[in-house]
């Protein structure tokens, strides 16, 4: 690990993270992440409803609830992945605008849309790699095309990437010659290849066999200790978010119902409707 502490630092701007908990919103400090009163449907289905939260610089936030509450929709929105029916969204201040299906941005609506875009980077619960591309070739395909770095460069970054969360052996193996849990660490390599502000991680140990999550988590934990980047997590290892998160945002129908620093939201939630998703959980025999 004492690669991944190195490489980490270097994407940090400062050598360590904050407590857990510690985090003051001050008014001098301009959100990385504003939801304001956001809506989304997808026909009669209300998945989002009046959902306002602000995520400032650097802060890890874990986002909880029910299947269906609407968490991973709210990582779609910040990827550009899915428009808002009413709300505004805005990252580092910046409106962000995307067009609906039968809608057009203008030249300069789209290049502030690619600017807002290169700031976000996403980590998936399938892992999203493409099947006929080497693992080197899965990480230096977006910084050649989005960003202009050339060959040379992507390739030596993703190498040091690659070291960093202990694939460096893997350079040219196929996805489907790599276990569950090494090809969601490649996934979190590709996404720090391009140098993101804003780290969004959806599920991302629920595809893996029981054995393989705990490497994938020693990468997000190492990450969130020792970067400044903002980061979003949607999970139900209830465990890892107390121990990731500065705030918890637990998910009801599309509503926020309930957040707090960890030690709050899990050992004295103030909403019976939380208490009752915790039980259940550690009832099912999930981590808590």
């Amino acid at each position: 690990m004492a690669e991944l502490r190195r490489v980490a630092a270097g994407l940090a701007a400062e050598p360590a993270r904050r407590p857990s908990g510690a985090w003051k919103m001050t008014r001098l400090q301009t959100p990385c992440i504003e939801f304001h009163d956001v809506s989304k449907r997808y026909g009669d289905l209300q998945v989002l409803n009046g959902v306002s939260f602000q995520a400032r610089p650097g802060e890890k936030l874990s986002l909880i609830g029910p299947s269906g509450s609407g968490k991973t929709t709210i990582l779609r929105v910040l990827m550009t992945l899915e428009s808002i029916d009413g709300g505004t969204v805005r990252i580092e201040g910046e409106p962000l605008r995307v067009p609906g299906e039968q809608q057009r941005l203008s030249r300069s609506a789209e290049r502030g849309l690619q600017r807002i875009r290169g700031k976000v980077g996403m980590v998936f619960q399938h892992f999203n790699l493409f099947p006929h591309m080497d693992v080197l070739r899965n990480i230096t395909l977006g910084p050649m095309l989005t960003q202009g770095v050339s060959r040379d460069e992507a390739e030596a970054q993703a190498l040091r990437y690659l070291d960093m969360v202990g694939l460096a052996d893997k350079a040219r193996s196929r996805p489907s010659q790599l276990s569950g849990g090494q090809k969601q660490r490649v996934a979190i390599a590709r996404s720090l290849a391009l140098k993101p502000k804003i780290m969004l991680f959806d599920e991302v140990t629920s595809a893996l066999d029981p054995e393989l999550v705990d490497e994938v988590l020693a990468v997000m934990r190492t990450l969130a200790r020792e970067t400044d980047m903002t980061m979003l997590l949607v999970t139900h290892a209830m465990n890892f978010a107390r121990d990731f998160s500065d705030r918890v945002l637990f998910f009801e129908r599309g509503r926020i119902l309930e957040e707090g620093p960890p030690q709050q939201i899990f050992s004295e939630p103030r909403e019976e409707r939380t208490r009752t998703f915790l039980r259940k959980i550690l009832a099912s025999g999930q981590d808590l």
